[in-house]
């Protein structure tokens, strides 16, 4: 058995600016993607084809760093460097600006739902996460800012199924918070990586954590009982080195296959998968297909599809999303 990936398409998505991040909407049907022009722009199929179906503009200032569906697919979040998250609502075939959460005093770097919905969490180059609680009249409070790294946080990221957060950042550590007595903190932080981590995704279990980085290498952390019987326990179990040639700026962990998809600032999209007959407590990831020129430029983000199994999009500095195909040939 040999795997591939194979282009589906090529989309134009952000012309003369970066395409920051494609997000799927949870039920597969939708892609959202945003840029250094200020727009977020919704991608849905029609026959064949993957077409802009929206542009939302006059919702920020400056770049858009990072979308994110809510779990109903009813709402979309947005990040952005005028240091705002909007808030999007889908209304028929089309979006409306419901909100702007403001607060952060520099670049907001990402958003992230909590799977019951009613959690958002944010991060930004002023070092902070915040928890933002959300009601029923779509109202947004902030009830937690944690200072718990010491730069810029790139990325925040929510446990699968449980109120478990995680956060990366510029300082080459990840952090973990969980609520205590109506408060969030950080209750551990993984160090491992010796440079700026760029991107978080957890298993489909929520048992594995994997982490890329500016030191090139990927990284699976395993959850274990806690030994104190207070704080978590994470630890390293895997190392994924000598695959990229440059920073690896994200990393996507597929619900359906568990494949495990890179983009990387050496222009190459790869996906790895795992040898299911390994121990778990030692996993053994081996590189299943890359594609070494997938942009003409950096690839910023990868994410697979919820729904569909094998289907990847991708983007790049060069303003382009790519949609592909990985699968098992006979």
């Amino acid at each position: 058995m040999t795997e591939a990936l194979s282009l589906v398409q090529r989309l134009s998505a952000h012309p003369d600016s970066r395409c920051w991040f494609v997000s799927w909407s949870p039920n597969g049907t939708l892609l959202a993607s945003c840029g250094g022009d200020k727009t977020i722009r919704i991608w849905g199929k029609e026959g064949d084809s993957w077409i802009c179906k929206n542009v939302l503009q006059d919702g920020h200032q400056r770049t858009v760093r990072k979308v994110a569906w809510s779990p109903c697919g009813n709402y979309l979040a947005s990040a952005s460097f005028d240091a705002t998250i909007c808030i999007w609502k889908k209304k028929n075939d089309d979006f409306e600006s419901l909100t702007v959460l403001e607060g952060h005093e520099n670049e907001a770097k990402c958003v992230a739902w909590a799977p019951s919905g009613n959690l958002l969490a944010t991060c930004s180059r002023d070092k902070s996460v915040w928890i933002w609680e959300v009601d029923e009249e779509d109202e947004y409070e902030c009830v937690t800012v944690v200072n718990s790294h010491t730069q810029d946080v790139k990325h925040v990221v929510w446990h699968p199924t449980k109120e478990l957060l995680a956060s990366a950042s510029y300082d080459n550590n990840i952090c973990l918070y969980k609520e205590e007595d109506d408060d969030w903190e950080c209750r551990a932080t993984l160090q491992g990586h010796t440079s700026t981590v760029w991107s978080l995704c957890f298993d489909a279990d929520g048992q594995r954590l994997a982490s890329c980085s500016d030191d090139r290498t990927v990284k699976i952390w395993r959850e274990y009982p806690a030994e104190s019987g207070q704080d978590l326990s994470w630890k390293c179990v895997c190392t994924l080195s000598g695959y990229h040639g440059r920073a690896v700026y994200d990393v996507s962990w597929c619900r359906l296959t568990g494949a495990l998809a890179t983009a990387s600032g050496d222009d190459a999209v790869r996906v790895f998968k795992e040898d299911e007959t390994a121990n778990p407590e030692e996993p053994v990831f081996s590189l299943a297909a890359q594609v070494a020129r997938a942009h003409n430029q950096d690839v910023n983000c990868v994410s697979w599809n919820p729904k569909e199994a094998g289907f990847l999009a991708s983007c790049s500095d060069n303003g382009e999303i790519a949609i592909w195909k990985f699968q098992e040939e006979e």
